[in-house]
């Protein structure tokens, strides 16, 4: 391949142990502003999320920086940024079935000098331009620069389970980097990257809305469910491709289980399963122990206590970049879990079970009015997913130097379940998510464990631990302290002492940002049932026995 004009400025190559504090990767990039020494120390923040290797490609008035996880193509060859035809990339992704389209390249008579996913991207650019990225099955964040117009141009993937970010540096000219921790102190404003969107010519550019329904789907009942279930199989089978340890992170509930369940049944060795919960009141613990007897998963449980989960506060807020209640209750567990995965194994992929509450319900949807409603607010939810679950997916495990894999977030997958008629999806079977339920049923899993109502994960770690951290706030200040303090916040305003502690945090590491999060994540208040003033599951009337 022809080489671009940009030459590599500095290079720095850290074959690190995997033992290193330090996942994924980490992207930055800008053109414009004499910056180069005072931002590659802000990307630095973020080595965690790629501390094999990092490099820098000089752009002349800017730079393209990358901090590297191996995950495919593991030599060095497979380092970024890529340089071709006059063009480079840097990629936090994955790319999936990408051998069958690098196959289609080289018909074409493009060659390839590594085994990574992330190479084809110059070449698509080269063949389909800004078309290219409605064309990728992928999990991606990525900024390009194109050696023509001497412009960068940014895009993410259509749910955002790849994260990125953008603000404005004082000079005007546009900086994109992975997280915001990235861009504090440099940018005024920070803001998340709008999934499904690339960024061109100073606009931000829709090519997919996953979220919005393209033609509606009336399949039976069965048919949805063997549709369900051949999707979800395959979203799993093309996440378990790695070239590096892959292990599972297994709650007990429903949506973790299946992941497990269906990786079990195509593996030809027991899967590596991870459990956490309290030191007293685990809810989850038997479950999952339950599931990984009956895979015959070599299973670890990680237990914590309420000293652990008080110190580790203000470094979950510090990685997540957010003051969301439930966000933070549920980032703790797999926070602590991941950080265990980091330090005594050799796994660098995990596998989760994220974004199937948003596809098929919450405890709350039970209360939606219409099939409308219901569809009105999933799609609501898919449209904020990358500020509040997948947030939490991404951050608890890549700031512990492993790579998250999300197979509910399969774009076919998705994108058929968001056009189903959504007078199948709504619970009129008297079982949350029956079609994913009905759609498994069989030997995958134990029936009760198939059948078992949600608890919330930051509750089925233990009950205790959302009690310890309430009780934590409630001490923290009187009365009177929290009624002067939260009024000092007029965007998203704290409403219990807790979330007045969580707002306190953030604001330490993340001053003035708090509009990187549009909200609260709250159940619906305007629907009977759902005006409550906690997001847990567990105060609302139709939360039963899901906890026990």
């Amino acid at each position: 391949s022809e080489q671009g004009a940009a030459q590599t400025l500095t290079i720095d190559e850290r074959n690190t142990c995997y033992d290193a504090d330090t996942s994924m990767c980490s992207i930055i990039g800008y053109i414009g502003a004499n910056l180069s020494e005072e931002v590659r120390s802000y990307f630095e923040r973020t080595v965690s999320r790629g501390p094999d290797m990092t490099r820098i490609l000089n752009l002349g008035n800017g730079f393209l920086g990358f901090h590297r996880l191996a995950i495919m193509g593991l030599n060095e060859s497979g380092m970024q940024p890529f340089s071709a035809f006059g063009n480079s990339v840097v990629c936090n992704g994955e790319l999936y079935g990408f051998r069958l389209l690098k196959k289609k390249l080289e018909g074409k008579g493009y060659t390839f000098q590594s085994e990574s996913d992330c190479e084809l991207l110059l070449p698509l650019y080269r063949e389909y331009g800004t078309d290219m990225f409605r064309m990728l099955d992928a999990e991606f964040a990525m900024i390009l620069y194109d050696g023509a117009s001497g412009q960068l141009i940014a895009a993410r993937d259509p749910i955002g389970i790849r994260p990125l970010y953008y603000g404005y540096l004082p000079s005007k000219e546009i900086i994109f980097a992975s997280e915001p921790k990235n861009l504090v102190g440099l940018c005024r404003h920070i803001l998340p990257f709008p999934p499904g969107h690339y960024y061109k010519d100073g606009k931000f550019v829709c090519y997919r809305n996953i979220s919005k329904p393209t033609a509606l789907v009336e399949d039976d009942v069965e048919t949805a469910c063997k549709k369900i279930h051949d999707k979800l199989e395959a979203g799993i089978l093309k996440r378990l491709d790695a070239d590096a340890p892959v292990g599972f992170l297994l709650s007990g509930g429903l949506d973790s289980s299946l992941v497990c369940a269906v990786a079990a049944r195509h593996l030809k060795k027991p899967i590596r399963t991870f459990s956490i919960g309290m030191d007293i009141d685990a809810i989850d613990l038997k479950y999952a122990k339950q599931v990984a007897d009956y895979l015959g998963a070599d299973h670890t449980e990680v237990i914590i206590s309420k000293e652990d989960v008080l110190a580790a506060l203000p470094d979950v807020v510090a990685l997540l970049g957010t003051y969301d209640i439930t966000t933070i209750r549920a980032s703790i567990g797999m926070y602590l879990v991941c950080k265990y995965i980091h330090e005594h194994t050799d796994l660098r992929v995990l596998l989760t079970g994220e974004i199937s509450d948003e596809l098929f319900g919450y405890k709350y949807t039970d209360f939606a009015p219409s099939p409308e409603a219901f569809q009105q607010e999933a799609e609501k939810r898919i449209r904020e997913l990358h500020m509040y679950d997948v947030l939490r997916a991404d951050r608890c495990i890549s700031v512990n130097s492993l790579e998250a894999r999300v197979p509910f977030g399969d774009l076919d997958f998705v994108e058929y379940v968001m056009n189903l008629d959504p007078k199948r999806k709504l619970n009129s079977y008297g079982k949350g998510k029956y079609l994913l339920r009905h759609a498994f049923e069989g030997d995958y899993l134990p029936h009760d464990i198939l059948m078992r109502e949600k608890a919330a994960f930051s509750d089925a770690v233990g009950h205790s631990m959302v009690d310890d951290l309430k009780e934590y706030a409630q001490q923290l200040y009187t009365d009177e302290q929290f009624e002067a303090k939260r009024k000092r916040y007029t965007f998203a305003a704290p409403f219990t002492k807790e979330s007045l502690l969580y707002r306190e945090l953030f604001e330490r590491y993340y001053p003035g940002q708090a509009e990187m999060v549009v909200d609260f994540w709250m159940p619906n208040k305007d629907w009977e049932g759902c005006n409550v003033n906690d997001p847990s599951a567990r105060v609302l009337t139709n939360y039963g026995d899901s906890g026990k």
